[in-house]
């Protein structure tokens, strides 16, 4: 075991690498929060400088500082900034990629992009790698990656330093086995981060992981945190529709964002208020209540997500995310069937005999297999045909073990409640990931994303097992498009233009179909607003498809849910246009009676005709006005009086891309005679406004107050 080399200095690991690697590198570095920054900005700047290297990184979701597009919003923005985003340093490379200024010398690959950030950007489409997120590891390694580069999280403790993935356990470790296993050379570098949560289990690195591991000062820095979104009506809907298709005892996959924080308090609200929640359904449900699930959660939740955010944290807080699943298939099959405690018992012991997975007289191997899960204490020894501990002798036959309970462990190891493969959230989120108990840190386990993303047997776990865990599984994603005969578009637009990337999508919606009590779950809002105007995001065809309609399962809008697995295409049509916005609901009954797939003489439900945003409002208004339903249930870093800016903001913003809403809006804004509080003008630095622009702006800002 070759203990890795540690260097106090960033310059120096440069220097390092550069004379590790003397040709062309090419860099992997983790997706989202793991890529140590400060590393690669000194790399970057280094090669850019050297027009004779070359460099090519090969990541993706490389994060930046929030700028703001309007003069508005940067002044906005930027006290918001330094308070949330402290130093967090944004990588050189995004802002040459974003300028068009990459050096010709240096190549940047990416398989998800930040949403929306590279549409229009011509060289950052035409180096999107479209690939599952399972199979990034091995593109990477098909490029020829020789230095990988990682921030990690670090423990200092009595039995010395470990390093731990953190954040970013997802693919490092399949793309170092990947690369072993053809032999071709590779430098392994991490950077240590003290911001960052030390994640235990699957997160924690081997001794030998790493070749170099730098512990400079200048590594550790604030990290990225995007604040909670404000939930809307449309996202409380289809968060309250998706709550009431999880199934308690079941396993759990959501995302980020409005719609993932909606669904983890839609749960909270059926778990902690259940008459409440059943009304606020009852009112949403047009077709009633038969189907859903609707009562409080007695056996919890087993969480099982690419990613681990803070609608999980919030989940594990309210105890609703608490079934445990095993590291092993005889163990967790008994667990399935209700046989397995909270702690280990002498009746799981017979159990275990009873399914033939000890003997009646228990071997080395036995008691190695037992104590590995916790059954039995570390401290027993077999010797002389019986059990030893403690000075005391206990027989090793079952039958005749009499009174057991000094030699039954005190907990389950390797009991997990939550499975992730990267995590990102808000600051109070890393806050209460380095806060956690140690007991309640061992339960959830950062890995692999070959082990979360599918059935696959993987270096964590085989299919038979992770088939046995994700019981009743209810795996969430969202999408952007979907046609009438339930294709989805998700990564990029018809035209081909990419707004992020395939991710796991297609990986939960393929594992959704082979698990025999699975629901791909895919959520969309029914309509969007841009500067085209007002369109539906339920469509007859569209140019792009991410998830094939032959794959179709439940689909869910603000206005309900269409479950479309095994339908025909007359009855799939007929089911999405329930739950399609009623301002596009005549032009795509027409459109599907064209093409032969509704009957000439189909009438849509007058019960279906009033989907509507103002109707959705007023359902859902009374619990809005009452708390259960908060703009932010989970907390948020803006003050109150951010909150009002916030809002007037969104109005310009709105504006600005609706000509008429515009115009209208400065004729207000003009003849208005509404003065903006002093502590709202300090804020936007507009105070002390000068000159023509300053002083429109101050009262284009007063007057949307």
């Amino acid at each position: 075991m070759a203990a890795p080399m540690t260097l106090s200095n960033l310059d120096v690991a440069v220097d390092t690498i550069l004379k590790r690697v003397p040709g062309n590198i090419v860099l992997a570095i983790p997706l989202g929060l793991g890529k140590p920054n400060p590393l690669v900005n000194a790399l970057y700047r280094r090669i850019k400088a050297s027009p004779q290297r070359n460099l090519t990184i090969f990541t993706a979701l490389s994060l930046e500082k929030p700028e703001g597009k309007s003069e508005l919003e940067r002044l906005f923005l930027a006290p918001l900034v330094e308070r949330v985003f402290g130093d967090y340093p944004d990588l050189d490379y995004v802002k040459d990629s974003r300028a068009g200024t990459l050096p010709d010398n240096i190549k940047l690959y990416e398989f998800f992009f930040k949403t929306g950030d590279y549409l229009g950007n011509a060289v950052a489409q035409r180096h999107h790698v479209c690939t599952n997120y399972t199979m990034a590891a091995r593109e990477m390694s098909h490029v020829g990656v020789n230095v990988i580069a990682q921030a990690v999280a670090v423990r200092d403790g009595e039995s010395g330093r470990e390093l731990s993935f953190s954040c970013n356990p997802d693919l490092t470790q399949d793309l170092v086995d990947l690369m072993s296993a053809s032999g071709a050379p590779l430098l392994k570098v991490a950077v240590i981060n003290k911001s960052l949560p030390f994640m235990s289990r699957g997160a924690i690195a081997p001794p030998d992981f790493f070749d170099l591991v730098v512990d400079d000062p200048a590594g550790t820095h604030d990290l990225f945190a995007p604040p909670n979104a404000s939930i809307g009506w449309a996202d409380y809907a289809i968060g309250l529709h998706a709550s009431s298709l999880v199934v308690d005892g079941g396993t759990l996959q959501i995302g980020i964002g409005s719609l993932g924080d909606a669904i983890a308090q839609s749960l909270i609200v059926r778990d902690k208020n259940n008459t409440t929640y059943q009304q606020i359904l009852e009112s949403l449900c047009q077709d009633g209540l038969d189907g859903r699930e609707t009562a409080p959660f007695q056996q919890g939740l087993y969480g099982c997500s690419e990613m681990f955010v803070n609608g999980f944290i919030r989940l594990i807080d309210a105890e609703l995310i608490r079934r445990p699943v095993y590291p092993d298939l005889a163990l967790q099959r008994l667990a399935n069937e209700g046989r397995v405690g909270p702690r280990p018992s002498v009746s799981v012991l017979q159990d275990l005999l009873a399914a033939g997975r000890i003997q009646a007289v228990l071997t080395a191997a036995d008691l190695v297999y037992l104590q590995g899960l916790g059954l039995l204490r570390p401290g027993i020894a077999l010797q002389g045909g019986a059990l030893q501990f403690e000075g005391k002798s206990y027989p090793s036959d079952l039958h005749q073990a009499g009174d057991w309970t000094a030699l039954l462990g005190d907990q389950w190891i390797g009991a997990t409640i939550m499975h992730g493969g990267f995590f990102l959230g808000p600051r109070d989120f890393y806050q209460r990931l380095r806060d956690l108990p140690e007991p309640m840190r061992e339960r959830i386990d950062m890995t692999r994303i070959s082990h979360i993303n599918q059935l696959y047997g993987d270096a964590a776990a085989d299919e038979a097992l992770k088939r046995a865990q994700r019981g009743k599984a209810r795996l969430m994603n969202t999408t952007m498009k979907m046609t009438l005969l339930g294709a989805a578009a998700s990564d990029a637009l018809e035209s081909s233009q990419v707004v992020s990337g395939v991710g796991g999508q297609y990986n939960f919606v393929a594992m959704a179909h082979a698990l025999p009590d699975a629901r791909s779950v895919l959520m969309l809002r029914a309509t969007h607003d841009n500067k085209d105007g007002l369109k539906s995001n339920i469509v007859w065809n569209y140019g792009h498809v991410t998830i094939p309609r032959h794959l179709r399962d439940v689909v869910i809008t603000e206005y309900g849910v269409a479950d479309l697995r095994g339908r025909p295409d007359e009855e799939v049509v007929q089911r999405l246009l329930a739950i399609a916005d009623s301002r596009f609901q005549d032009e795509l009954i027409k459109q599907a009676q064209a093409h032969g797939k509704l009957s000439a003489d189909y009438k849509l439900p007058q019960r279906y005709r009033n989907n509507l945003p103002e109707t959705l409002r007023e359902k859902l208004r009374p619990w809005r006005n009452e708390g259960i339903l908060p703009d932010f249930p989970f907390g948020t870093d803006l003050t109150d009086d951010e909150l009002h800016i916030v809002r007037a903001l969104k109005k310009l913003k709105y504006a600005s891309t609706h000509p008429v809403a515009l115009v209208g809006l400065v004729l207000r804004s003009l003849v208005s005679h509404k003065r903006a509080p002093e502590a709202y003008l300090h804020r936007m630095g507009l105070d002390e406004a000068q000159g023509f622009k300053q002083l429109f702006m101050r009262r284009l800002f007063a007057g949307n107050l």
